[in-house]
């Protein structure tokens, strides 16, 4: 078992936490979540971390690398229903649910920080003001959610494409890990499909437009947006589902 590193003085994790919450965190609570007791793991890309049906007795932050929660049909089809960056508790929700309803997979490599859920308990005990910020996250990731069930339900290919890569650079930006709107996108066209609910032909297609459009360029796996109001009109994005700390204390 290891301590959180923080090499940089402001690592993704605790970043994470102090973009949520609603008050700034104490140098006492900053301290207790660096000195959580982490079982650190690497996992290769396409691994699943966490399977539905599991049922765990520790939860994971994810500290390097992109993963996503997913659900698939007996008939073998997936479904993406939520990216996770650097910085996340993917399954923060196994600690009050026995049982996952859903698998958490690698998109790219990954580090992970496996923390038992009595740790956490511990955390919370002493620090009840990082209760709020955890409950939180559990809240914001259900609105993900919501969100991305309006823009697969309603919006056409190229919104939905449009809104994905918005919300991803602002969640990553969040945690320090945008620089100049480029950020990676480590996700094949397939595993886009997944996400948005078509095939990877049109996930090709839609790129193309985008890119057409002067909004976006890739450039191997790292997206660069060009004009950031005109993708931001294109997807209907209003970053208000992700309650992030510097618009709710607005």
């Amino acid at each position: 078992m290891m301590a959180l590193p923080d090499r940089s003085g402001r690592h993704p994790f605790v970043r994470k936490v102090e973009s949520i919450a609603l008050t700034p965190i104490t140098r006492d609570e900053r301290a207790a979540l660096l000195a959580l007791p982490m079982q650190v793991a690497q996992f290769d890309a396409a691994q699943d971390i966490v399977r539905e049906g599991d049922r765990p007795s520790r939860c994971f932050a994810l500290l390097e690398g992109f993963a996503c929660a997913s659900k698939t049909s007996q008939a073998g089809k997936r479904q993406v229903m939520a990216y996770y960056v650097a910085g996340d508790i993917p399954d923060l929700q196994s600690l009050h649910l026995r049982v996952l309803d859903n698998s958490v997979s690698t998109v790219s490599p990954c580090r992970v920080g496996f923390v038992q859920h009595e740790a956490l308990r511990t955390l919370f005990r002493a620090h009840p003001g990082l209760v709020e910020a955890f409950w939180r996250s559990t809240l914001i990731d259900a609105a993900v959610v919501r969100e991305g069930m309006l823009n697969i339900g309603r919006r056409e290919a190229y919104a939905r494409m449009a809104h994905l890569f918005c919300e991803l650079v602002t969640r990553l930006d969040a945690v320090g890990l945008v620089l100049d709107r480029t950020c990676e996108l480590p996700m094949t066209q397939s595993e886009l499909a997944d996400a948005l609910g078509i095939t990877p032909v049109h996930v090709n297609r839609t790129l193309r437009d985008l890119k057409a459009a002067e909004l976006v360029t890739l450039s191997g796996r790292r997206l660069s947006v060009l004009d950031w109001d005109g993708l931001k009109t294109a997807a209907e994005f209003d970053p208000a589902y992700l309650h992030l700390a510097r618009f709710d204390r607005a």
